[in-house]
């Protein structure tokens, strides 16, 4: 698909190629990262491609400067803001909310309200900052983030945004200091994952859109088939893989992250759900990974950590004996560099590479999803 930004916005450096053209690149990129495991034969499975029109997060930067407020994403390689009016990247809904979120944002910045510093009162306005956009399955999700902290004013100008704004279901605020508070909400956030619905935290970590998740998914399960009974889902964030590996009450999930957020909301909706067999941990795995007794008697491992790996957390998993690892481990990685470096210290462990897959949720990016199934040698 076309789109009128796409020589100036950063969000796509590789639109300007056909769609088959940007598919073949991105695959031989990622065979070519791929080549660097230290295992001459990979099997890899079909790459899976996520299309336009699917993404249901969004950060955008805005700024209010001479009159003239500019909202949109940064400029390729800058901090400059790109103006845009639409995305297509984004589903039809964030798109259709974007004019209404670009005058409210413009309205938000003209408010002009007080604060103290030291015995003076000065008068200040909102100049720029950024608005955080996800669809949720009953609505969108908008979070602000800015230097101030939200008046009177401010608040009723929300409360009226979400009373008159049908698609609008949640708005927060978080300041500099990062607290955040919900001014106006007519229902919390929620998603589907294998038939759960679910809250949200507001602005939270999703994966980029619905599909992609689905796809993940469904290579998760694939990879574990016919695998049954205790099952580690480290770096589990909002549960993506928990629920449905929860769905089979013969399994005993124990999901671990380090979020307090995510975490608790997790919780709430495992009480809700009354969801007995998972699990949950908060654990900071990049500094106190599990270790020893901790990682015994899992049948199978699923990591799924930031871009920076799981390093630590690899290297507790092969200094078990070999009777006591997991037969098998799930790798979900957004970044392949890093994968290089944990998958190569899982082969150097005792383990193989059954199979790789690439997922792109990124579309014309040089950003690349994957899911890698290892099994005990």
């Amino acid at each position: 698909m076309n789109c009128v930004y796409e020589n100036i916005c950063g969000g796509c450096p590789f639109r300007t190629l056909g769609e088959k053209e940007y598919q073949k690149r991105k695959l031989e990129t990622f065979k070519k990262i791929i080549a660097n495991l230290a295992q001459e034969k990979i099997s890899f499975g079909t790459p899976l491609f996520i299309g336009d029109s699917t993404r249901r997060r969004a950060e955008f930067s805005f700024e209010r400067k001479k009159g003239k407020l500019i909202f949109g994403f940064n400029a390729r390689q800058t901090h400059e803001i790109v103006d845009i009016e639409n995305c297509a990247l984004l589903t039809a809904e964030l798109n259709s909310v974007l004019p209404i979120m670009r005058k409210f944002t413009d309205e938000l910045c003209q408010i002009t309200t007080t604060k103290k510093e030291g015995k003076k009162i000065k008068n200040y306005n909102i100049s720029k900052g950024q608005i955080f956009l996800t669809q949720a399955q009953n609505g969108v999700d908008v979070s602000l983030e800015t230097a101030e902290n939200p008046e009177l004013d401010h608040r009723l100008s929300i409360a009226e945004l979400i009373n008159n704004t049908p698609q609008i279901i949640s708005f927060s605020w978080k300041n500099q200091k990062g607290n955040s508070e919900i001014i106006a909400q007519k229902s919390a956030p929620q998603i589907n994952i294998a038939g759960y619905n679910i809250r949200i935290p507001s602005a939270t970590f999703l994966q980029a859109s619905e599909q992609s998740e689905k796809a993940l998914i469904s290579l998760v399960l694939h990879y574990l088939e016919g695998t049954i009974g205790n099952i580690a889902d480290l770096f589990c964030g909002i549960g993506t893989f928990s629920y449905p590996l929860a769905k089979n009450i013969k399994n005993k999930i124990t999901a671990v992250d380090s979020s307090e957020s995510l975490l608790g909301e997790f919780q709430k909706n495992v009480n809700i759900l009354s969801l007995p067999n998972i699990k949950i941990l908060k654990r900071n795995l990049f500094k106190y990974p599990l270790q020893d007794d901790e990682l015994k008697g899992f049948s199978a491992i699923i990591f799924d950590p930031p871009r920076a790996g799981a390093n630590a957390q690899i290297q507790a998993l092969i200094s078990l004996k070999n009777e006591e690892k997991p037969q098998k481990i799930v790798a979900v990685s957004c970044n392949p560099h890093t994968f290089i470096n944990d998958a190569n210290i899982l082969l150097a462990g005792g383990y193989y590479i059954k199979e790789i897959t690439m997922v792109d949720q990124f579309n014309y990016s040089n950003h690349t999803e994957l899911v890698a199934l290892f099994e005990k040698i």
